[in-house]
């Protein structure tokens, strides 16, 4: 199996296990909580067939890659993509980031400006920020955060089998991913690190992008579900279009936290239009 090694400052070597297919432009997938890079199967089956070069990897602590005990903060991770793309040598790629995966691409260019990426992509996104306080009225509160790690720590199947539905938008009257798919999701989650989950859910309640949202300067594309229940799109989606210059935002209507598979068609048609 394909990994790099990745040695980041105060953060022992971590092999990063990626997959790269596909020939022509670059696209570099950045996958969200608590999945792992196999998530943009429906993304990279397409976009191969249509010219493309896509580059999917596990973070630290998710999927394949190393489980260290330690090095979950957004430096640490932003330095694990930039090591990826020295690694495999890549030019003017499209970096495509879903919800938590946004703060890797945020503190990226604040870190290493633009080098490498020429697109930036930011689906379901929690930048700028998510914690709920005084000038940020939108955010989710601390006392949901804590809930959740609680939740976690107690039974952690349990928990991430009802997260899905929220991510999904499963209700009593609405199944828009079949049983199986809801059984993939969870064997997918559990491959992760217990450590990992809880600390990058720390990470991504706790990290206050605003300013790193100034330093992104390439040409940006939002996607966000007004009916995301996870992320709330009034405080990540439209925060992130008013701050991000040269950038467009795409609401997609009723559409969950996962739109990634729930709107794939779409989603799909409108990254190979950007690109």
């Amino acid at each position: 199996m394909p990994f790099i090694k990745s040695s980041q400052q105060n953060s022992e070597p971590v092999n990063i296990y990626y997959e790269d297919l596909g020939e022509g432009k670059p696209i570099v997938f950045i996958h969200g909580w608590p999945l792992s890079g196999s998530m943009w199967e429906y993304q990279v089956t397409e976009l191969t067939t249509q010219g493309y070069r896509c580059i999917t990897y596990d973070r630290r602590g998710f999927g394949k890659s190393d489980k260290p005990f330690s090095g979950y903060d957004y430096n640490t991770m932003a330095g694990d993509l930039k090591a990826l793309l020295d690694e495999l040598n890549i030019e003017n790629a499209t970096l495509i980031a879903f919800s938590m995966g946004g703060g890797e691409a945020a503190k990226y260019f604040t870190n290493y400006s633009n080098s490498h990426i020429s697109k930036l992509v930011l689906i379901s996104c929690v930048t700028p920020y998510m914690l709920k306080t005084k000038d940020n009225p939108d955010g989710v509160s601390k006392e949901q955060f804590e809930q959740i790690s609680n939740a976690i720590k107690n039974d952690r199947p349990g928990f991430m089998e009802n997260f899905a539905k929220d991510f999904y938008g499963v209700s009593m009257v609405s199944h828009p991913v079949s049983s199986a798919f809801l059984a993939n999701n969870l064997t997918r989650v559990m491959e992760a690190s217990p450590i990992a989950t809880l600390e990058c859910a720390n990470s991504f309640a706790f990290t206050d992008f605003r300013e790193d949202m100034k330093n992104i300067n390439v040409p940006t594309l939002i996607i966000h579900g007004d009916g995301d229940k996870i992320v709330p799109i009034e405080a990540t989606g439209k925060q992130s279009s008013r701050m991000v210059k040269n950038s467009d935002l795409i609401i997609y209507t009723g559409a969950p936290h996962g739109l990634w598979y729930t709107e794939k068609d779409r989603l799909n048609k409108d990254l190979t239009k950007f690109i």
